[in-house]
Parts: C-alpha cells; structure tokens; sequence
C-alpha cells in the first residue's frame, strides 16, 4: 500500500499563507511547495550582490563644543560646556542637517563636553536620536598622544560599524583629531572647538576604507570643514 500524504486540518490555514504555494494529489491531499523561497533566495543574493559594490561611505570627525572653566575644581574630564559651546551645539546640528550628513552611528568619547555635545544636538535634530551611540572612554586619552588617534579610530569604527551603514560621526578632542582629519585627508586641517570635518571614500566595506587599501593616509575627500558661524554651503 501506498502511503498517504497526510495533512492535519489545523494546518490548513497556514498552507494558505503567501509563504507556500499548493499542488493537488491524486489522492486529493494538499502538498506546501515552498517555491516563494525560491525567489527570496534569489532576492537575497541580489541584495547581497548590491552590498558588496563599492559605495561612497562618509566620516565626519566633529570635535566637541566649547567647555566652561569657571569651576577649576573639576577633573578636566568632567567640565561642562560654556553658555557659547552650547549654543554652538545648536547650530552645528541644524547645519548638519541642512547638508544632509546625518550619522548611522556615533561613536563619542566619555567626557562631559562631549556627552553634552551630543545631548544637544539631538534635542535639536530629532534624526540624530535614531543613530546607534557609544562612548568610549580610550578617545579621551588617545586625543592626547601623538601620531595614534587615526588608527585608533579605525580600530573603533571596524568594531564597531556594519557595511550597511554609510555615515559615522566620531565625537573627540584635539590635538587627536584634527591630527587624524589631516591624515585621512592628506590636507592641514584645523579644528576649533565645535568643528566638523566631512570625509568621504569609497568602498565595499569600512574595513576596506579604513585599512587604507583604497582611500589610504591623505586618500579621503574633504568635503568641507563646518562650523557653527559660517556658511553651510560646501
């Protein structure tokens, strides 16, 4: 005897599904045929080819707002920001947002300037609250020793980053950064307090961009330097 496809009746509904496709037996049984994963296979790797093509990937390296001084007894660590960095936080977000390079991710040191850097740019621009955020503590001190901030910071953001994310935002302290927007550029850049440097390459992945292999020291584009009293047009 021939054994018989059995279908149980509290299955049915799910065989109706968009996921499954029927054929009727002889013997008049339903049998799922998952022919639509099929074409999500083939969706897949398509997406996936996508991936893998080189897409433009965008830096910005924004050093902190302007900190207060009037409490000495602070650990330099823990000052806040003045009545002008805070306002100047304000404005570098709005322009940010007017050009359009809005950040993925944000990787921050721990500081206070720079938490309240951040804190107040996204009350300011909602779409800075939808970023992936992590303080790391070594981007205080790394800031402070010569020659190691740029690969520090490739270090965090391959850690850290995924290659569908196109726009990183790494919030630190001079001397380390504009040291590292230099290297990236090949071009002598100056940060002052509040200042953005926008860097672009291209690549299939950050760990292609950032091992140096394509964009490589001085092979990032400057796209511009922002700041918060001038204009926003690069």
């Amino acid at each position: 005897m021939s054994a018989a496809v059995l279908i149980p009746a509290t299955n049915t509904t799910a065989l109706q599904s968009p996921c499954f496709a029927t054929i009727r037996t002889g013997r008049k049984s339903l049998v799922p045929i998952r022919n639509s994963l099929v074409i999500e296979a083939a969706e897949g790797q398509a997406s996936a080819e996508i991936q893998r093509e080189s897409v433009p990937r965008r830096l910005i390296l924004l050093r902190h707002a302007k900190s207060s001084w009037e409490n000495r007894s602070l650990r330099d660590h823990d000052r806040p920001l003045s009545k002008s960095g805070r306002a100047d936080a304000v404005k570098l977000s709005q322009k940010l947002e007017q050009l359009g390079w809005i950040p993925e991710l944000i990787l921050s040191s721990d500081a206070q300037r720079t938490r309240e850097t951040l804190k107040i740019m996204q009350e300011q621009v909602r779409a800075f609250l939808e970023a992936e955020v992590h303080f790391i503590s070594s981007f205080y001190s790394i800031a402070a020793m010569d020659g190691q901030t740029a690969e520090h910071l490739q270090q965090a953001i391959c850690k850290y980053s995924s290659d569908n994310i196109l726009t990183i935002m790494c919030m630190g302290h001079n001397r380390g950064w504009e040291e590292a927007a230099s290297m990236f550029s090949g071009a002598s850049i100056e940060l002052k307090t509040c200042n953005a440097a926008l860097l672009e390459a291209t690549g299939k992945s950050w760990e292609e961009v950032l091992a140096f292999s394509l964009a490589g020291f001085g092979g990032w584009k400057l796209h511009g330097i922002v700041k918060p009293d001038t204009d926003t047009n690069l």
